[in-house]
């Protein structure tokens, strides 16, 4: 489990995180929700040490994450930052072999080999494994990096806007194998997402930022109902029940 306690980041005098506390559920996927500058990705940089947090700690399975070393931390926690940009001319195999690296030191073994061609397979890769990432489309690129996160193979795993640039066909995709990761192989992840459809469908538990504070957290059914919602974007979205799930009717609200 992922205990957050306390957290807050500020810049200048604002505060862009107040007071977090929040229990990220083992073997669950935990979606974090909101406006535009609620502090989902700023939260989620505190949890990964990708940004120091001003107050409060973040507990991994009862290590205090500040504590642990970097090898240690990146073989218990992956993440996909928002923004990846290499300026070195990587081929996707290449790239997803990265993720090895907690593991190898960079002298891939065939155990790192094999997580290697897992991932790629996961993510429908491995017939252009060759290519070079220029090369690439925008989705074709980002699932490159998710593999290199999933070759990782971690017991937790955090993905800020995973679902950027990829098409309708590819965010299903996307989401389908987190769930799978999740069901099949006890991974937990956590997800920052836009879409409210993607985190109703598929997610565990929801955690619903606002102004920097967490505004409701709870399980799916819990958080996507027209109350929650409209507390947390100041909007009356309607809901429909489809395939047991709860599906945000926005567009036109």
């Amino acid at each position: 489990m992922i205990q957050v306690r306390n957290l807050s980041k500020f810049y200048g005098k604002k505060a862009v995180v107040e007071k977090v506390s929040v229990d990220i559920h083992p073997q669950k996927i935990t979606s974090f929700i909101g406006p535009n500058g609620a502090g989902k990705s700023t939260l989620l940089s505190m949890v990964s040490r990708l940004i120091d947090a001003d107050t409060g700690e973040v507990m991994l399975d009862q290590d205090d994450v500040r504590g642990m070393k970097s090898n240690e931390f990146a073989k218990r926690v992956s993440i996909l930052k928002q923004s990846n940009f290499m300026n070195v001319r990587l081929t996707i195999r290449e790239l997803v072999s990265f993720g090895r690296f907690p593991h190898s030191r960079g002298h891939l073994t065939e155990e790192d080999e094999k997580h290697v061609d897992q991932a790629m397979e996961y993510m429908d890769l491995l017939d252009m494994e060759d290519r070079y990432l220029d090369e690439l489309s925008g989705g074709q690129r980002q699932r490159a990096f998710i593999a290199m996160v999933i070759a990782q193979d971690t017991d937790y795993i955090l993905l800020d806007e995973p679902l950027n640039n990829l098409d309708m066909k590819h965010s299903v995709q996307i989401m389908k194998i987190l769930r799978r990761l999740v069901d099949d192989l006890g991974k937990t992840v956590v997800i920052v997402l836009h879409d409210i459809n993607f985190a109703s469908v598929y997610s565990d538990r929801i955690v619903a930022l606002k102004d920097g504070k967490v505004v409701r957290d709870g399980t799916t059914d819990e958080i996507i109902n027209s109350e929650a919602l409209k507390e947390i974007y100041d909007m009356d979205i309607p809901i429909k029940r489809m395939n047991n799930c709860n599906i945000c009717v926005y567009f036109n609200s």
